[in-house]
This record gives structure tokens, C-alpha cells and sequence, in this order.
């Protein structure tokens, strides 16, 4: 799973084609911290099919203030270049896979 930046969002994900999954966290963020290693077994599961990438909020505030992301993590959906589905908070693998099923 690879780091992203404000720099690197718009070619990584916006004029991405295809599905890219963005986990919204912090280093000091526990729940961030729950949710990581759902989010590592996503991008082995769906290599090839799905990126899944992560933006630091607090390094990078151009992108987390544009999509309104108030609150951490917030996991979104991108197909295309355009947010399709997402949830805010820690969630099971399932309810990633449902969503990543349901768009694909």
C-alpha cells in the first residue's frame, strides 16, 4: 500500500481509470491504526484490480479540506476519478469487499 500526497492525488486517483481505494488517516489516530491492516489485506487481495492508497491528513490538508473530511479514518471508493462510495470510521474487511463488489 503506498502513500499519496496533495502533490500526487489528482494522477494517482482523480485521472486514475479503474478503482483506487483511499484510506483518509493520521499517525496519532487509533482507530487509523485499527483499520490499516484491513486495509494492507485489501491491496494483496485485489492486486492487479484495485489500488489502495493512503493519505496522511495532517501532511497533506489541500486534498482532506477539497473532499470536507472532517473526521478519520475516512475510507473512499474512486472509479474513473470519481468518489463512488466510502464510510468514515473502522469497518470489517466485509463491508470493503461489499462496496468494492457493488462498484466494480
Amino acid at each position: 500500500m503506498r502513500e499519496i500526497s496533495d502533490a500526487t492525488f489528482e494522477s494517482e486517483v482523480l485521472n486514475k481509470k479503474g478503482m483506487v481505494l483511499v484510506d483518509f488517516w493520521a499517525p496519532w489516530c487509533g482507530p487509523c491504526r485499527m483499520v490499516a491492516p484491513v486495509m494492507e489485506e485489501l491491496s494483496r487481495e485485489y492486486e492487479g484490480r484495485l489500488e489502495v492508497v493512503k493519505l496522511n491528513v495532517d501532511n497533506n490538508p489541500k486534498v482532506s479540506q477539497s473532499l470536507r473530511i472532517t473526521s478519520i479514518p475516512t475510507i473512499i471508493l474512486f472509479k474513473d476519478g470519481k468518489a463512488v462510495d466510502g464510510t468514515v470510521g473502522v469497518r470489517p474487511k466485509e463491508f470493503f469487499q461489499d462496496i468494492i463488489k457493488k462498484n466494480s
